[in-house]
């Protein structure tokens, strides 16, 4: 039985299974899954699990490279997108939600949560810790 950090076997299985580049992307409970990308389910209600607690959470696990946004979260919630940027310390591009979803096609695996809030979707690209 793991003691620390992250405890959910299948979040764990898939970070470490990540190689440089692979995609993996955090949602709100309104992103749509893309057909053919693994799913992670971790909404329990509105609110819970929550965007923040799972970026966070998965920031402490995975090597990130850089990350994106879509451009419609810096519009509408500029303080989620400070979060984000707080949370993790890397370099950033930010997409049309239309161009995010697109590029969600190609994740490894989407994290759906809890989250109730629009546009809270993040995509990590996973680096090398050399």
């Amino acid at each position: 039985m793991k003691k620390t950090g992250l405890l959910h076997s299948e979040l764990n299985k898939v970070i470490s299974a990540m190689g440089h580049g692979d995609m993996l992307v955090i949602a709100d409970n309104g992103l749509p899954i893309p057909p053919g990308v693994n799913l992670i389910d971790l909404a329990l209600r509105p609110g819970t699990v929550s965007f923040e607690d799972t970026l966070q959470t998965i920031a402490e696990e995975l090597v990130i490279e850089s990350y994106v946004v879509a451009t419609e979260l810096k519009e509408t919630n500029s303080t989620l997108l400070n979060r984000v940027q707080q949370i993790v310390d890397k370099p950033y591009e930010f997409v049309l939600h239309t161009d995010f979803k697109k590029m969600s096609e190609r994740a490894v695996t989407v994290i759906r949560t809890g989250e109730w809030t629009p546009y809270a979707n993040v995509i990590l690209v996973a680096g090398v810790p050399f």
